[in-house]
């Protein structure tokens, strides 16, 4: 994980307010974190997870999105505590669409109650005229949220 984005994320939770909230911020590998934590048995009420396309570590380890996600989303499964709220999936890489996000969060979902929305994210143009900003295409997102 790149420090920067973690800060940035720190900062933005720190503006909406969340600064007092139990939020772990982390910077390492997410594989390897999963299974420490498994092993350890900690569980989590929610995981936001921003992969990226390709990834090197500082040790030469490589992510690549086509080959590691997969993995990672099934090792995420066994970090949901039963009584989760929340799973938020986000990614920038070009071909995903909302339905490949949808079918990829059912692998750490399957078998909860709730429900799954996938789109898209976009970001608006800056124009003069706001009436014609048009919206920029940003990546991909789906959710899952407990049922209630």
């Amino acid at each position: 994980a790149a420090r920067g984005v973690v800060d940035w994320a720190r900062k933005n939770a720190e503006l909406s307010g969340l600064q007092e909230r139990p939020i772990r911020w982390l910077v390492d590998d997410a594989m390897k974190f999963v299974q420490r934590e498994e092993r350890r048995g900690h569980t989590y009420q929610a995981i936001i997870l921003d992969p990226p396309t390709f990834g090197r570590g500082p040790k030469g380890e490589v992510f690549k999105i086509e080959n590691d996600l997969v993995p990672l989303l099934q090792a995420c499964r066994s970090l949901l505590a039963p009584d989760a709220l929340f799973v938020l999936y986000s990614c920038h890489t070009p071909g995903f669409t909302p339905i490949t996000m949808r079918n990829q969060l059912d692998i750490v979902t399957s078998g909860r109650k709730g429900t799954i929305e996938a789109g898209e994210m976009t970001v608006p143009e800056e124009q003069a005229d706001a009436t014609r900003a048009r919206q920029l295409p940003s990546g991909v997102y789906a959710r899952w949220l407990a049922a209630e």
